[in-house]
């Protein structure tokens, strides 16, 4: 019977969020292989350039792939296949050469046209890897199964023994990194994925030790910051209101320096701490058991990776406790001024006050005087008609009438200006 097709309304992401699950997926191997695989390092920028070679080297073996795939399997000729990876910071190439591994990675890269497919390609190559993965029967694998003029080969059974994983973590003159993978019963896909493993560790390994040369460039002018810092907070302490507006300068220019360094480091540093991640994830999937008399592959990276990524994760702190030191200082400086301010304005107001004060005491004096003033010259009003009304015939004494007239007059200037006072501060208050 017919299945009826999907109606019900979907997600626009519904397909490409399930499908994450299925990304990257390793290569199924099976017999002696030799792997090539590089790692370049770009600019996001210069991912289009990537695709592009991928599709060339599609484009010549008959197979074309879509131009906005992040990863993709071709097979360029009879016995070789590529799988290609895009990421965020890097593209990977690697090259499947079914065989004994016994050829030169170049003679595989020259096989599948690298060259001519790389002539124009950005970036530059960070992990140059070959791994020759060997059918290996035996119960116990050879002493001498890993040949390299090294003094240290590091190793172990991986898949829980089902197979024999050797390295030395070296680049030989060819300018390439050798594994050797011997396989004793993984299958199609268990042997694929421990190969990706394999190329997963190496790679994320160097992508986060970027950060380690960054961490040690960083140091010298990280310890300068601090020094300054630590004596701009001295001058802080016995600092005078003069010198404030220079401590407030320094630490401006000590803040942007901060921010700078913090913003270059930034994302190198948070980006080692995910790829020192995947580097512990990828090595617990190995699931390495030791080989007496060997270092397995975790031990040794675990003994030279994590003392780069711990200079790293203090470096980052050192910077982060930096800002947030100079975060401090600024607030105490900042304090130490409104503290001042406040302190100024204070005496401002007590001044103020005080010259309140005085004129109040001085429009008290002005308005004794002015009541004063204004009875003289109503009394002397009062005489001029007092003497007037006399001349015209009435019988009185011009002079007892001002002695009489006197506090009468006071009392009603005294009220008069006590009056026009009370209406202007009641206009005042409420004005304010």
């Amino acid at each position: 019977m017919d299945v009826p097709n999907f109606t019900l309304p979907e997600h626009a992401l519904r397909l490409a969020l399930n499908d994450e699950v299925h990304a990257r997926p390793p290569v199924r191997l099976a017999g002696d292989q030799q792997i090539v695989y590089l790692a370049v390092r770009h600019d996001p920028s210069d991912r289009a350039a990537h695709r592009q070679a991928l599709a060339r080297l599609a484009q010549a073996a008959g197979a074309p792939v879509a131009p906005t795939v992040d990863h993709a399997v071709v097979k360029l000729s009879e016995g070789l296949r590529f799988k290609w990876e895009g990421h965020a910071e890097f593209a990977s190439y690697t090259f499947f050469a079914e065989g004994a591994g016994d050829q030169p990675p170049a003679a595989v890269l020259a096989r599948a046209g690298w060259p001519e497919a790389a002539a124009s390609l950005p970036g530059e190559v960070l992990v140059a890897v070959s791994i020759n993965l060997v059918s290996f029967p035996g119960d116990t694998p050879p002493v001498d199964a890993f040949r390299t003029e090294a003094d240290t080969v590091v190793g172990g059974a991986v898949a829980e023994g089902r197979g024999w994983g050797y390295a030395d973590f070296r680049v030989r003159e060819d300018g390439f990194t050798r594994f050797l993978l011997l396989n004793r019963e993984m299958g199609l896909g268990q042997a694929g994925r421990m190969v990706q493993r394999l190329l997963e560790i190496e790679t994320y390994r160097m992508m986060a030790l970027l950060a380690f040369p960054v961490a040690r460039t960083a140091a010298p002018d990280l310890g300068a910051m601090e020094t300054e810092l630590a004596a701009i907070v001295e001058r802080i302490a016995g600092a005078s209101p003069e010198d404030e507006a220079r401590l407030l300068d320094d630490l401006t220019r000590l803040a942007a320096r901060v921010e700078h360094l913090q913003s270059a480091t930034r994302f190198r540093f948070e980006a080692a701490e995910a790829y020192d991640a995947l580097v512990a994830r990828r090595l617990a999937e190995l699931r390495e058991v030791r080989i007496p008399g060997l270092s397995t592959i975790g031990e040794f990276l675990h003994r030279r990776l994590a003392p780069a990524m711990a200079t790293c994760r203090s470096t980052s702190r050192r910077i982060g406790n930096l800002a947030a030191r100079l975060t401090r200082a600024s607030a105490l400086l900042r304090t130490r001024v409104d503290i001042e301010r406040e302190q100024r304005n204070q005496k401002i107001l007590e001044s103020m006050n005080r010259r309140g004060r005085l004129q109040l005491r001085l429009q008290q004096t002005v308005e004794g005087l002015s009541v004063v003033v204004i009875t003289y010259y109503g009394v002397s009003l009062v005489g001029v008609i007092a003497k007037s009304i006399k001349a015209a015939g009435v019988a009185w004494d011009p002079e007892l009438v001002m002695g009489i007239a006197v506090p009468i007059v006071a009392a009603v200037v005294f009220g008069g200006v006590h009056r026009v006072r009370k209406a202007l501060e009641g206009e005042e208050k409420g004005t304010s």
